[in-house]
């Protein structure tokens, strides 16, 4: 009895105190108890909505302010803005809370109604008295200005809070996916009944969105009517494949030494600098046009400054094709690179022109780009990679395509999870990452995978190590889910070898899962001639061929390594014959390796390969089997199949006769 005394003397004083500090601030100039200006947020659906019920609530406060009563902004107005913002679909939809409390992304809201469940997303709304702030403001500013903003008005900013935790006396805590700069208490926020959902479906190709679905590219809204949540249960047992087949990237040492699965997880590893960009477009770009595939980037605690480098080398390589007109007649523009510009029709106006915006498609794009910048809050880093799972989910299962899933990087979405732990109180678990980083990763992982009869998702996800402590919970966690390792090695790249993937370092599980019983590496010296000729019409010879050529291959590589000393030394002319073989065939080997990309064609000037898997297994036995020994080493440097290989060898022998010719003849 005396603890509900003590909480309803409490309750009064700070009423009391309230009313005080709010006819004190209302008596003096605003701008005296707040620290940054108040941001107004709206949600998409009740922008219009909120903006035609605003005379009526301004009245209403000016109304109030002549009397005792309190102001419309507690009571009607409230009620106001409730009906004027909608409805929702889903379990207490429609709801109105308040703000009691903002540290910093984590933001509490009190319901006088049900409560929101976990994981629903929240949206905070314009009360009376703040719409009438914002028209004084409006009006203020000039009129130019204010037909600029009703011209912007549809793209006003949002702030979305998904539910975290119910804290009891009808609170909620929330964590918000943008900055809380600016909001204040007492704010009105409502439940939108769902949890965060985002566009799906072709129309989003081409184009950049951040965590809840709003398109940030400059370009206009996302046309679509299809939405999906972005937390989805993962596929089932029934659903799910359990054949595990290989998917061909066109990429001869990705395809032979770390061949990839359908629907499995890739995990990749490299610095800056090494062409992992390069090595992610010519995947998008083989996955496109070998499958007719999609492909969903996400941008996980990404630098600005990359994913705008991404985004141009996307539109100059064709991967985004974005197509601009004036007006509705084609032929008045000129063309360029699929990109039809007018010299009037600048990236200015088209943010400003909401006709202009209509009128542009990303007809012929292959990917979807879905960022999280790393300045926004830890709340938005968390979801963003949920957010680009559901775009690809959608075209796997209702489009049945073979998806590539990028995320760069996957160690950042367990580095955000770690901090929205820290903000909710969460005992933290060992090296201080929250206690349920297995789950958080497993949530994600599971939902990653072939479905029976429909597409898959195969995702690569490039890994950063702190401090290069394989032992930290965070990778070694991400390990047990890795189908694939593949690591790009700057000592390769730096001989020009692109892409400079070590053989040595990178693994596959389907070369372990597809071995026969035969898998004696010394095997593959007894290949002849027969055996290299049917190894495209015996499928179950070109398994057990694979497996024996790759484990052949990475101990060439490795002896070639161990000799590097004994070279650097005594030099190779003091070498045996057999060791002089393995150098002369490992250095065949490693050129072999090296492809020229069709996205670094504009750079290199050289066309693209697409090599497919049986030639590539068929040139590697021939290479490893002595059969090229009389081949130059150059010969082998950026081709494709065994086939050009040759025909550059004779190119270069009829160039060497030639200038020995010119050079011999008399003056």
């Amino acid at each position: 009895m005396r603890t509900l005394l003590n909480r309803a003397a409490a309750a009064a004083l700070w009423g009391r105190l309230a009313a005080a500090s709010s006819s004190s601030c209302c008596s003096s100039s605003r701008s005296c108890c707040r620290v940054y200006p108040r941001r107004y947020f709206t949600s998409s659906t009740a922008a219009a909505a909120t903006t035609a019920a605003a005379p009526s609530s301004s009245a209403a406060v000016a109304a109030a302010a002549g009397s005792k009563t309190p102001p419309p902004s507690t009571s009607a107005g409230a009620a106001a803005a409730a009906a004027a913002a909608g409805t929702g679909s889903g379990s207490g939809s429609g709801s109105i809370g308040r703000i009691t409390q903002i540290i910093g992304a984590v933001v509490d809201v009190e319901f006088d109604g049900p409560l929101p469940p976990i994981l629903n997303s929240l949206e905070v709304q314009l009360d009376a008295q703040q719409l009438q702030e914002l028209q004084q403001e409006q009006q203020q500013q000039g009129q130019q200005q204010q037909q600029q903003q009703q011209g912007q008005q549809q793209q006003q900013p949002r702030l979305v809070l998904e539910v975290a935790q119910h804290l009891g006396d009808n609170v909620v805590r929330t964590i918000a996916m943008d900055s809380t700069d600016g909001l204040v208490r007492g704010q009105l926020v409502k439940d939108t009944g769902n949890p965060i959902m985002v566009p799906v479906g072709p129309n989003t190709l081409g184009r950049i969105i951040n965590v809840i679905g709003d398109a940030v590219d400059g370009y206009g809204e996302i046309n679509t009517k299809i939405k999906y949540p972005i937390h989805r249960p993962s596929p089932s047992f029934q659903e799910q494949s359990t054949e595990q087949s290989m998917l061909v990237t066109g990429i001869k040492v990705i395809d032979l030494m770390c061949p990839f699965i359908r629907g499995g997880k890739i995990g990749l590893f490299g610095g800056a600098g090494v062409g992992k960009t390069v090595l992610i477009m010519e995947l998008i770009n083989n996955i496109a046009k070998k499958y007719d595939g999609l492909s969903v980037f996400t941008g996980v605690g990404e630098r600005t400054r990359e994913g705008n480098d991404l985004y141009k080398e996307m539109i100059q390589s064709g991967v985004i094709k974005i197509n601009k007109y004036l007006d509705s007649n084609k032929d008045n523009n000129t063309e360029n690179n699929n990109i039809y510009i007018n010299k009037k029709l600048d990236n200015k106006l088209i943010k400003k022109n909401k006709e202009i915006q209509e009128n542009i498609t990303f007809t012929g794009s292959k990917t979807a780009l879905v960022y999280g910048q790393m300045n926004e809050p830890p709340g938005a880093r968390a979801r963003v990679a949920l957010t680009g799972l559901c775009i690809a989910e959608y075209f796997r299962e209702e489009e049945g395509k073979d998806i590539l899933l990028f995320i760069d990087n996957i160690y950042r979405y367990t580095q955000a999870g770690s901090e929205v732990s820290t903000l909710l109180n969460r005992i933290p678990s060992a090296v201080g990452y929250q206690p349920t980083l297995s789950i958080d990763i497993g949530i994600l992982q599971e939902r990653i995978t072939n479905i029976n009869n429909k597409g898959s998702i195969t995702s690569i996800q490039a890994i950063y190590i702190p401090a290069d402590d394989l032992t930290d919970p965070a990778p070694s966690s991400l390990f047990y889910h890795l189908d694939t390792f593949i690591v790009l090695n700057r000592s390769i790249s730096q001989l020009g070898i692109y892409p400079c993937i070590d053989p040595l370092d990178s693994s596959s599980r389907l070369l372990s899962s597809s071995i026969n019983n035969n898998n004696n590496i010394n095997n593959i010296n007894n290949i002849n001639n027969n055996n290299i000729n049917n190894i495209n019409n015996n499928n179950n010879n070109i398994i057990d061929n694979h497996y024996n050529i790759c484990r052949y291959i990475q101990k060439l590589l490795q002896d070639y390594k161990s000799l590097q000393d004994i070279i650097s030394i005594l030099g190779i002319d003091e070498l045996n014959e057999q060791d002089k073989q393995i150098i002369k065939r490992a250095r065949k080997i490693q050129k072999f390796f090296s492809q020229p990309f069709s996205v670094a064609e504009v750079f290199t000037g050289i066309k693209g390969k697409f090599v497919d898997l049986d030639k590539t297994i068929s040139s590697s036995s021939l290479i490893i089997n002595g059969y090229l020994d009389d081949l130059p080493e150059a010969a082998f440097y950026m081709c494709g199949d065994i086939d050009e290989v040759k025909e550059k060898a004779i190119k270069m022998a009829k160039d060497l006769s030639s200038s020995s010719s010119s050079s011999s003849s008399p003056i």
